[in-house]
């Protein structure tokens, strides 16, 4: 099972027809190859989604189908805001972790990719996510019932290579890493290729037309009240049946 915003959801790997795949498409892919079976995925995430929100709409919907293990990240979206409250970003996590416990449900908690490097305002969004990261893993570092995969730190994830045209959402490239590591981290192995995924080439766009294509209608949808989520269901709001693609 996994909750979360646009990185949960695959938002920059997307397939022919549009639909995002995504790390945690991925992750339950190679799952089911290293259990020789299917198994069951749901995936409640949607774009846009802050921490806060993504607790309070998707938490107990996620618990409600009895999954084994959840997976969750927030924050990323809260981070591009002025007045982020990290405490309040932490206490999304606790929240998860608490009820996953409650449950019997083993969380298995991510940090995103840091895509400062590509980004307006880069050492801002390096500092709100480098204290976010350090403070999720100090306040939960403790309860070892938690799987960390921790991918802000990845410095090698910091590549433009790895990163969509938008510069804020990873590539098939990046979203193969990811799932590289999350496997990892459950203790199974991922298709060594995965690490360094050779993907497709991300078009580059000059300074002018990325602002015009990108940044332009995130600063409109900030001042409107508006997201990128708005009117989206989740892609997958039960469970479905992965098959190994071997």
């Amino acid at each position: 099972m996994a909750i979360g915003d646009s990185f949960t959801e695959g938002v920059g790997d997307e397939r022919p027809d549009g639909t995002p795949r995504g790390w945690a498409d991925l992750t339950a892919e190679g799952w089911a190859r290293q259990a020789g079976e299917p198994i069951e995925y749901a995936n409640l995430a949607i774009r846009g989604r802050l921490a806060w929100p993504v607790v309070d709409e998707q938490l107990e919907a996620a618990l409600a189908l009895r999954p084994t293990h959840l997976s969750f990240n927030g924050g990323g979206n809260d981070m591009l805001r002025p007045g982020t409250k990290i405490a309040s970003i932490v206490d999304a996590y606790v929240m998860v972790t608490r009820r996953c416990a409650e449950e019997g449900v083993i969380p298995v908690l991510l940090a995103g990719a840091d895509p400062s490097g590509g980004l307006p305002m880069s050492s801002l969004i390096r500092r709100r996510g480098d204290a976010l990261t350090a403070a999720v893993t100090t306040r939960l570092r403790r309860d070892e019932s938690i799987v960390w995969a921790v991918n802000w730190t990845d410095a090698r994830l910091r590549d433009p290579s790895f990163w969509s045209p938008d510069r804020l959402h990873m590539n098939a490239r990046g979203h193969h890493r990811v799932a590289a590591r999350v496997l990892e981290a459950l203790g199974l192995e991922a298709h060594p290729d995965w690490w360094e995924h050779p993907g497709d080439p991300a078009p580059h766009l000059d300074t002018r037309t990325y602002y015009r294509a990108h940044v332009a209608p995130w600063v409109r949808r900030r001042l409107t009240g508006r997201s990128s989520g708005d009117g989206r269901a989740p892609k997958h709001a039960d469970w479905i049946r992965v098959v190994s693609d071997e």
